[in-house]
């Protein structure tokens, strides 16, 4: 999996910490059986080009759909998917000049190649790893009546936000499901299985959802990164180690990331937020931003055509009645400042330092509209060091851990402790672990308010927020140096949007 300089893991979480594993079996294999509606045939190949894969964005007219796909097969193009209902159009090619050629075509809005690097590019950035203990005490079944899960001690994430008063008066409603978008998730792990929904899981990659028998599992356990988020949202309170904000509710599992790059492309994200849609899911949980570019330009033909075909999914998913909930980031930028140096794009060949203008060129997906975007904080409220931030685009922050901000714990550890797969439990620190908790917050406000629309739902996570108001002087690590400026009021800041999220508010 790909990494940032500024030690952003690739799906946002910062994996350097103490990890507790207890081994109670092995992770099945994965399902890799392709969807019955994927084509079989592959794309032309062209002398001179690489193979990419591409969007092309077009109406939804059924007529325009036809000709616009055979416009792309005269370009030397093949159709992979067709999401008719968004008009998006997932195409392969091998021309250099194809997305050239398909902005020409009467009726494209907009069209560009999805990734800089030939499909099936091999090879693996290493992000470093958990550490693990076998044989962690604590994590087996305890005693009935006990009142705590055996690692509810390292929980404090559920602490700050009163997720475990929460659980004593509403847990959430198995109605509700969230779906989290990511690296898979271990749906075998005995804190996850109770609460795991297969029937809304899938695996994206390459543009079609595969949703056969554990195609939405990790494709080995270093893909750990989506069994940790979806413990901290819905871990279920069954006695055996962790326990998440959302302990009622159901989780599954939409898997993108790539394979052989571990990177998470955007025909991926396009059919996950579609299938989530189309099953019914009322949150998703996104702790990652749309590889290859950390920011993608609209001024870019190419970026450009990515921003416009995501949003067209996530808006879709939207009107069907599906909150997304997003982290900011791991980078300490400050998204709404004039302008930030971005030196890790493209992430899949060869990155060129650019300066960009945060307003024209987002952070996909947090950054689009009707996004909730969740910033990071430590066990004494503060904004956690890496967590990126800025007035009025971060909408709530939540915990994320933070080394520099210790609790008082059994493991003393200022990290995120939560599921892994093999049934396992680590603890992680990043963006990516301040999502879920937001996501669990939202999954309980629709369990209490089942009418609710994700534009609601996103008032009223505001709304309960508490808001702990800009640090005099913000200097976590304690060199003297102020590391960031926070920007706004009491009520709205650029650290924590309108607040830290409170799950007892939530179902009070």
């Amino acid at each position: 999996m790909a990494s940032r300089s500024s030690g952003r893991r690739r799906a946002l979480a910062v994996p350097a910490g103490l990890a507790l594993t207890v081994s109670l079996g092995l992770l099945p294999g994965t399902g890799t059986a392709l969807a019955q509606d994927a084509p079989a045939a592959t794309a032309p190949a062209a002398a001179d080009g690489a193979l990419l894969s591409y969007v092309v964005n077009t109406s939804t007219r059924p007529a325009t759909l036809a000709r616009v796909e055979r416009e792309i097969a005269e370009a030397g193009g093949t159709v992979v998917v067709t999401h008719r209902k968004i008009g998006v159009i997932v195409a392969h090619s091998a021309n250099p000049g194809f997305a050239e050629a398909m902005r020409e075509v009467r009726g494209v809005h907009s069209a560009g190649a999805t990734r800089t690097a030939p499909l099936k590019s091999a090879g693996t950035t290493e992000v470093g790893a958990p550490q693990y203990v076998d044989g962690a005490e604590g994590a087996a079944p305890r005693a009935a009546g006990d009142g705590a899960e055996p690692l509810e001690g390292d929980l404090w994430g559920l602490r700050a936000i009163r997720a475990d008063e929460a659980a004593k008066v509403n847990p959430g409603s198995d109605r509700v499901t969230v779906a989290v978008i990511d690296t898979g998730v271990d749906d075998t792990h005995p804190d996850l299985a109770p609460n795991f929904s297969a029937g809304q899981s899938a695996n994206c990659v390459g543009g079609v959802a595969d949703t056969s028998e554990g195609a939405w599992r990790p494709y080995t356990a270093d893909d750990y990164h989506g069994t940790h988020v979806a413990g901290t949202v819905a871990a279920a309170r069954n006695g055996v180690g962790v326990a998440g904000v959302a302990p009622g509710v159901k989780v599954s599992s939409i898997k993108v990331s790539d394979p052989d790059s571990g990177l998470f492309y955007p025909e991926a994200v396009i059919c996950a937020f579609v299938f989530a849609a189309d099953k019914g899911v009322e949150v998703t949980n996104n702790s990652y931003y749309v590889d290859p570019y950390l920011y993608n330009c609209r001024d870019d033909a190419d970026q450009g055509a990515v921003v416009e075909a995501i949003d067209r999914a996530a808006r879709y998913a939207e009107r069907k009645g599906t909150l997304h909930v997003a982290s900011a980031g791991n980078s300490n930028h400050d998204l709404a400042s004039d302008a930030i140096v971005d030196d890790s794009s493209p992430n899949d060949t060869t990155p060129v330092e650019r300066t960009i203008d945060p307003s024209e060129c987002w952070d996909v997906p947090t950054q689009l509209p009707g996004v909730v975007t969740v910033s990071a904080t430590g066990v004494q409220d503060l904004k956690s060091y890496y967590s990126s931030y800025g007035h009025r685009v971060a909408d709530v922050a939540a915990p994320g851990g933070d080394r520099y901000q210790i609790p008082d714990t059994p493991s003393g550890n200022g990290r995120i402790l939560s599921t892994m797969p093999n049934d396992s439990y680590a603890f992680l620190q990043g963006t990516s672990m301040a999502s879920p908790h937001v996501a669990g917050v939202a999954a309980l406000l629709k369990s209490e308010h089942p009418w609710a629309s994700p534009a609601m739902l996103q008032l009223m996570l505001k709304a309960q927020a508490d808001n702990p108001g800009c640090p005099e002087f913000y200097d976590p690590d304690g060199n003297g140096v102020e590391d960031s400026v926070c920007e706004g009021g009491r009520h709205v800041n650029g650290f924590y949007g309108h607040g830290i999220v409170d799950a007892l508010d939530a179902v009070e």
